[in-house]
């Protein structure tokens, strides 16, 4: 007989994964701190697909002959008798691999983990390094790529491999625009006559690196915008001559747009050296302790707190700045630092995370199409933030009437699907171990029938924070 799940172990499903399966905490009894460790050292998620995702070039061809078909079909003359030229609907790229994208997480990677600290972890950094399929059709097309290239192999690795590993990404240099910055006295600039456009270098310094208030300047900005003209993409390898990051499928450094000369960046002179002018800066800039000091509280806000103890932002910023930002270990101080466990649950799921842990509470899954909308009403669909700083991670922002009232509607929908013969009484002790307050199980006890009971638990403090 398997032993009564601690609150320690309920704790960690909640705080630090994706919430505990159908057999409830008791799965993981004694066990949450060794599984954490466990699973930084497996490293970031790997999809398990019946056929390999495509990659991004591959989507991006795709994107562009959907493009050339949809002009075609515009281009062609009209005919009198509309039935004879008929043709089938266009199927549009971005939408058919985003509901790929949806089932292969939710109704699978997302079920799969014991606690699930690493694909808790890739959320974070996807929301970090943010991008939004809003912006056009080949964002939308490699927003999932994007995640499963980019940042689930790095998670627990280097920060700056994860860092080149993003910012040199077809889909991240699109939604920055950095296709469309020239340097303006280098051939491709005199030729075109286009400029710089800084979008990249802001995010990279502002969201990404150092933080708002580390002490850049507007002139910091456009020198580091400069050094990264020529970083584009391609969907073509063999446009690619002498290319420096042949790992990086779809990247594509065009010395034909770099802005000549050397780049005065935070007092740092780096001379013109094609493409690495502005890898040298991105990577002295991942190096300075506003770097360490602004991934560690981002990392303790999300997990722990809005306000989060100076103590564990302190000793995460130390364990980064000491080790060249080995993710791993950074992850590994969060998960031994006594902070992180205090029993206090400050934060809020956020929606994904709400969805994703009744999901896998009742085994219930979704086609991705309901899996869209419910996150649609939740107020967080899959790589649509409004802008390049990400969904909110605090608090106030979800914990609103509205907020609460699509909560709700999304547990009904999903307590509907559970069978009727459910104790919702032993399903929330279950679900919730020790963390269950005798307030929440008496309502519980009080509903009209079961399904009412499963949606009571869905909406208890117990289950909605971390």
């Amino acid at each position: 007989m398997a032993a009564s799940a601690s609150f320690d172990d309920s704790l960690a499903l909640s705080r630090f994964g994706l919430g505990s399966g159908p057999e409830g905490g008791d799965a993981i009894s004694g066990r949450a701190r060794q599984i954490l460790a466990d699973e930084i050292r497996a490293g970031g998620p790997r999809l398990v697909t019946e056929a390999p995702l495509p990659d991004a070039p591959e989507l991006l061809a795709r994107q562009k002959a959907y493009y050339v078909a949809v002009r075609d079909r515009e281009k062609a003359p009209s005919s009198i008798d509309a039935a004879d030229t008929a043709q089938p609907p266009l199927i549009v790229p971005a939408n058919e691999i985003y509901m790929q994208e949806l089932d292969v997480r939710f109704n699978g990677a997302y079920l799969a983990p014991d606690i699930g600290f690493n694909e808790r972890m890739v959320m974070f950094w996807a929301n970090h390094f943010a991008v939004s399929t809003d912006k056009n059709g080949n964002i939308g097309v490699t927003a999932g790529a994007f995640e499963r290239e980019a940042i689930c192999p790095n998670i627990f690795g280097r920060f700056k491999d994860l860092l080149l590993s993003v910012e040199t990404h077809p889909c991240m240099l699109m939604y920055l625009d950095n296709q469309d910055s020239i340097g303006p006295d280098s051939a491709g600039g005199r030729k075109s006559r286009k400029g710089l456009n800084e979008n990249l270098a802001r995010e990279i310094m502002e969201l990404h690196i150092l933080g708002v208030g580390s002490g850049y300047t507007q002139a910091d900005v456009t020198s580091f915008a400069a050094a990264l003209t020529g970083w584009t993409y391609t969907i073509t390898p063999d446009e690619r001559p002498n290319d420096p990051m042949p790992l990086r499928d779809g990247f594509k450094f065009a010395p034909g747009n770099h802005q000549p000369g050397s780049r005065e960046v935070l007092g740092r002179t780096y001379r013109n050296d094609g493409f690495f002018q502005a890898t040298d800066i991105m990577l002295d800039l991942a190096e300075r302790p506003a770097c360490a000091r602004f991934i560690a509280l981002k990392l303790a806000q999300h997990f722990v707190s809005d306000s989060p103890p100076q103590s564990l932002v302190d000793r995460l910023a130390d364990v980064f700045q000491r080790t060249d930002g080995d993710l791993g270990l950074v992850s590994h101080a969060l998960i031994e630092s006594p902070e992180a466990w205090s029993p206090a649950c400050d934060k809020m799921r956020l929606p994904q995370e709400y969805l994703i842990a009744m999901m896998r509470a009742t085994g219930v899954t979704l086609v991705p199409i309901s899996i869209d909308a419910v996150l649609g009403t939740l107020g967080e669909r899959m790589w649509r933030p409004g802008g390049p700083n990400g969904y909110s991670d605090r608090f106030d922002t979800w914990a609103t009437p509205p907020g609460l009232f699509a909560r709700m509607e999304a547990a009904n929908r999903i307590g509907r699907a559970v069978k009727e013969n459910v104790d919702p009484r032993l399903f929330a002790q279950s679900l919730l171990g020790p963390r269950l307050s005798e307030t929440t199980l008496a309502a519980i006890s009080q509903a009209e029938n079961a399904r009412q009971g499963l949606s009571l638990a869905f909406m208890s403090p117990e289950f909605m924070r971390r």
